[in-house]
């Protein structure tokens, strides 16, 4: 079998050639819009499964370079914390609550289904846990992490591998069913966008100008670079953040700053930054799936993936949706919730924009589900698993 290395900016052109594939896909195909499907998940599932092809008939293997994805990320995070006003914490800060506590309530139906699910077969019950939050919430970072600390330090034989396919398989589910399930509300129950706080600037209707795009750019990069200090910050006193953590919470100080002292910084150029990465962070991200890995999974594997699908499902569509108001923001929280309860946060808002791209704004939500997404979900999660792990 051919083995080919791509560099940065070799994984980033094809990244961009992917996202092309899907933005053509979604344009031509009627179908894939209505559904609203994103589509960098469109291009990313698309060259995974041809991947795959090539895979199994043994012609060659991609290995792609991972710190131009990283980078991507890293800007769409900062970008949000840009976009978060205390202002908008007031608005929706009730919101903010009842979403950590629904959070909350899915990681621990996550591990019980898991842990019930493996011990049908006589499993381990941790393989319950790689096969709950630490995938599914977790997704990718925490997989890989808690996976060398379910082998090395509980010997659980394969551990590793079984969160890694496992956030796989979510990572693809979550770009799926969020669309599909929060435009079923929207028409099901006949929901309109208010359209109100839409505008997070007075110039968010106006054309792009080039030196605010610089201004933006020049932000972003500023605290990209300070949140690195932030992260170090809070490490020292022993408190590990995500990586893209620091810069988020820095940009949301700059923002509120600004705002206070009535200075104008550029929103707009802001938010197209932000959406720029996220497109070429999800297609790379996608593309890069090995799921030849899902294949080796074995039955009780494949049988607990089934069943945690089919419990988001149900939770989002009769949980979420009522317990955060039975509108159209909530049709909103559905598809964001659908997207980092098996994936990541940035599905989240792939799966929002999808939405919000075919019937209007959900400025609440588009606020909402990446702080909860970004901010809260990784030390719930921590702190569950971190509990189950000590009491199995």
């Amino acid at each position: 079998m051919l083995e080919v290395s791509l560099d940065m900016y070799q994984s980033a052109a094809v990244g961009a050639i992917v996202l092309g594939v899907g933005i053509f896909l979604v344009r031509e195909i009627p179908i894939l819009r209505k559904i609203c499907i994103p589509t960098a998940v469109i291009g990313g599932l698309l060259f995974s499964v041809v991947m795959l092809i090539t895979h199994s008939a043994e012609l060659m293997e991609l290995t792609m370079d991972e710190t131009i994805r990283e980078i991507c990320m890293r800007i769409f995070f900062c970008s949000i914390g840009f976009l978060a006003s205390f202002a908008m914490l007031r608005a929706g800060g009730r919101m903010v609550i009842i979403m950590v506590i629904l959070s909350f309530a899915l990681i621990c139906i996550q591990n019980f289904v898991g842990i019930m699910s493996v011990g049908l077969f006589d499993l381990d019950p941790k393989y319950g846990l790689a096969l709950g939050s630490i995938s599914l919430i977790g997704g990718h970072g925490t997989s890989a992490a808690y996976g060398e600390v379910l082998v090395n330090d509980y010997g659980l034989v394969g551990g590793d591998v079984v969160a890694i396919a496992a956030a796989t398989f979510g990572l693809a589910i979550a770009g799926i069913i969020g669309g599909p399930l929060s435009k079923h509300l929207v028409k099901k129950h006949n929901l309109e966008s208010s359209g109100e706080e839409l505008n997070v600037s007075e110039e968010v209707n106006t054309s792009i100008d080039q030196h605010r795009f610089l201004q933006a750019v020049m932000l972003i990069v500023i605290c990209l670079g300070g949140g690195v200090i932030v992260n170090e910050l809070f490490s020292d006193v022993g408190i590990a953040l995500p990586s893209y953590l620091g810069a988020m919470i820095l940009a949301f100080i700059v923002r509120n700053i600004a705002e206070y002292k009535k200075i104008d910084i550029p929103m707009k150029e802001l938010e197209t930054v932000g959406w720029v990465a996220l497109s070429l962070f999800l297609a790379m991200a996608l593309m890069s799936m090995k799921l030849w890995q899902l294949a080796d999974l074995a039955a009780p594997m494949v049988f607990t993936l089934v069943i945690q699908t089919i419990i988001l499902i149900l939770f989002v569509y009769f949980v979420v949706f009522r317990a955060t108001g039975r509108n159209y923001e909530s049709a909103a929280m559905v598809a964001g919730m659908s997207g980092f309860g098996m994936g990541a946060t940035p599905n989240a808002v792939a799966n929002m924009e999808a939405l919000m791209g075919e019937y209007g704004p959900a400025p609440v939500a588009y606020f909402v589900v990446p702080i909860v997404g970004g901010v809260f979900l990784d030390f719930i999660n921590v702190a569950v698993l971190t509990t189950l792990l000590n009491a199995l």
